[in-house]
């Protein structure tokens, strides 16, 4: 990794002016120096994005997708090599950095398949001189800023379709996760992705370099993943130069256990959708309702898996939650449990930090509205446990907030599993299911959890134009 240091990847390697330093958040040791580009290194990038748009929309798909199979096959020869980066970045734990990696890579596969299904059109002509017809064209150089918490998937989920489509992408990666994306960005030409398609810019301060995105008209499309806060001011940006965009923002996602789940299954889903990634994702659940009927059998079981779970060195195999990101996100989750706890909750296990940034996996019962963690979205490994009686109370529950990403159910009743899931505003639901992600499936929300879908054949329909051709043929 050492060649990546203080470098960003744009038509080649370039040195930046400067850098800045990220550290393991398991072990506080220091990762490396990352590039910090701004708004010149923005300002370059873009012309080289326009150029190598130019030639790369030129191509065949099936060109591309011949590189989008040779990228897909070189991260999954790499792809220990990549979980380690990962897990040294950002703490998550080394099984489930692996599992990111594939996770990642199925969005290449995908989309080398699905960039040679962009069809179009021949629409039915209304005079007989005339054929007309709509085709779809890749919609220009686009902009993709990432996040941490799965610095390689949220990658390819964005440039996959993105360079299947024919558009360059310039990557803004999370300051806390610059090096898994300068390497894949590494992995992209390696497989023979022309010089300027794929470009990764680090940087400490994201504002300049956005706003060097942001005001210049060529940057036809923005993709972002983070916060509803940040979402909302990319959304106003955008408006100047009417961009194309896709945001996928905070969620703050529902579990609803009825009484007729399967006490060990039903756990055993919320666990895997609770704490994995230290409970580090949008879609994690932050809220578990369970019917009374289950409750105190559900919250005994929930606890004793929840006490089972090992916490530790991300990257020894057999830890189960890694740390918090850093210091922040640490103080949130404690803040989160401290007001919880003063306003009469009990922990059943946990509630405490350990030494460095780590936070015990934690189950809260007597919680009730007003706390933090049902207004805002904790991002740790904190479980709260509420009592609900009936259907309808747990629809209006689960619905009464602002975002709309992901909710989650569990019943063995299908006429129940339907009306829920038609029920719940949120744009993913998953019924007895706690990790529903693949990659051609739609990934996105509702309200103000965003707007847009990555994934699937929808995925790929962000970064395509509909071009109407009539043609007089005499």
């Amino acid at each position: 990794m050492d060649h990546l240091h203080g470098r960003y990847l744009t038509d080649g390697w370039h040195e930046a002016r400067a850098s800045f330093e990220t550290v393991s958040p398991a072990t506080g040791e220091p990762v490396g120096r990352a590039a910090d580009c701004g708004l010149d290194e923005g300002r370059q990038a873009i012309e080289i994005a326009w150029a190598a748009f130019e030639r790369w929309r030129t191509t065949t798909a099936f060109e591309r997708a011949g590189v989008l199979r040779r990228w897909h096959g070189l991260m999954l020869e790499h792809l220990d090599e990549l979980a380690r980066l990962m897990v040294r970045e950002m703490g998550k734990p080394l099984r489930e950095a692996r599992g990111e990696v594939a996770y990642a890579a199925s969005f290449v596969e995908w989309y080398a398949e699905e960039g040679k299904r962009t069809y179009g059109s021949w629409v039915p002509t209304h005079a007989a001189h005339k054929r007309l017809l709509a085709i779809r064209q890749p919609v220009g150089p686009t902009y993709a800023v990432t996040p941490w918490n799965f610095p390689a998937a949220m990658l390819t989920r964005k440039a996959a379709p993105a360079l299947a489509a024919g558009c360059s992408m310039i990557v803004k990666p999370a300051e806390q996760t610059p090096f898994t994306a300068l390497r894949l960005g590494e992995l992209w030409a390696e497989a023979g992705g022309p010089p300027g398609t794929l470009q990764v810019l680090p940087a400490l301060d994201p504002v300049p370099l956005t706003r060097a995105m942001m005001d210049d008209p060529r940057v036809r499309k923005v993709t972002f993943t983070g916060s509803t806060e940040v979402g909302r001011l990319l959304y106003r940006q955008a408006a100047d130069t009417i961009k194309k965009l896709s945001l996928e923002l905070g969620g703050h996602a529902p579990y609803l256990v009825f009484d007729d789940a399967d006490l060990e299954r039903s756990v055993r889903e919320v666990v895997a959708c609770k704490f994995r990634n230290a409970g580090q994702t949008c879609v994690c659940t932050n809220r578990i309702y369970v019917q009374e009927g289950i409750h105190d059998a559900f919250v005994a079981a929930f606890a004793r898996a929840v006490g089972d779970l090992r916490v530790g060195d991300p990257m020894s195999e057999d830890t189960d939650v890694g740390p918090l990101v850093d210091a922040q996100g640490l103080a949130k989750v404690e803040d989160h449990v401290a007001d919880a706890l003063a306003r009469g909750a009990r922990a059943v296990v946990g509630g405490g930090r350990r030494e460095g940034l780590y936070f015990d996996p934690t189950l809260l019962v007597g919680v009730t509205q007003g706390m933090k963690l049902l207004e805002e979205e904790t991002f740790g490994p904190v479980a709260p446990v509420l009592r609900f009686a009936t259907e309808d109370e747990a629809i209006a529950r689960a619905n009464a907030t602002p975002y709309g990403l992901a909710a989650y159910l569990y019943t063995n009743d299908l006429a129940r599993a339907m009306r829920v899931a038609e029920a719940l505003e949120y744009g993913i639901v998953g019924v007895n299911d706690g990790v529903p992600g693949v990659a051609h499936a739609p990934f996105g929300g509702v309200k103000q959890s965003g707007i847009g879908r990555e994934g699937g054949p929808w995925g790929i329909e962000e970064y395509l134009e509909t071009k109407y051709v009539s043609l007089g043929i005499g």
